[in-house]
């Protein structure tokens, strides 16, 4: 009964957060995870490439004088919005054949908090989560600091969750 309820409300909450929700239900052997691997191969050679993971581009951001970041960024944000678009539109399914759905969320004050602080480290380390992996790729293996730390902020925020304003 316990167990029941503890996954009721885990399944509740989830849906309340920024997390996926849309898992594939599928079962895949290990040599599926190749494919992520190779994406996220390819995924840091063009952070390298662009200078995303460079220190000195995210103090340029932070400092308002350059636009290379707001530029990465809103292409970013600009293909997220077309995709969608286009995922909704057309009724896209996975490369599985799934169904892809779009749950709405609603804004809560922990999301100013949460975002503050994931500027405010950001701004400090010159590394946000995509990018970390990069730059230990290239050497900076001093970011390992910054993932070790990412990964117990993380955990810290699991521990706090219900504690905390959302």
């Amino acid at each position: 009964m316990l167990q029941n309820n503890i996954a009721g409300t885990e399944s509740a909450i989830r849906h309340t957060d920024a997390i996926c929700v849309n898992e594939s239900q599928l079962k895949h052997g290990w040599v599926h995870n190749l494919k992520y691997m190779a994406v996220g191969l390819l995924f840091g050679i063009v952070f390298v490439k662009a200078e995303i993971i460079s220190w000195f581009r995210i103090q340029e951001m932070f400092r308002l004088q350059s636009f290379h970041m707001y530029g990465v960024i809103g292409s970013a944000v600009a293909v997220g919005i077309i995709s969608v678009w286009l995922i909704r539109k057309f009724n896209v399914r996975t490369i599985y054949g799934e169904t892809i759905v779009f749950h709405p969320k609603t804004f809560n004050k922990g999301q100013i908090f949460g975002g503050l602080l994931f500027g405010l480290g950001w701004a400090i380390t010159g590394a946000c989560p995509g990018p970390l992996f990069a730059q230990i790729g290239t050497g900076a293996t001093v970011i390992a600091v910054t993932l070790l730390s990412a990964i117990a902020g993380t955990w810290v925020y699991g521990l706090l969750r219900d504690k905390l304003p959302h």
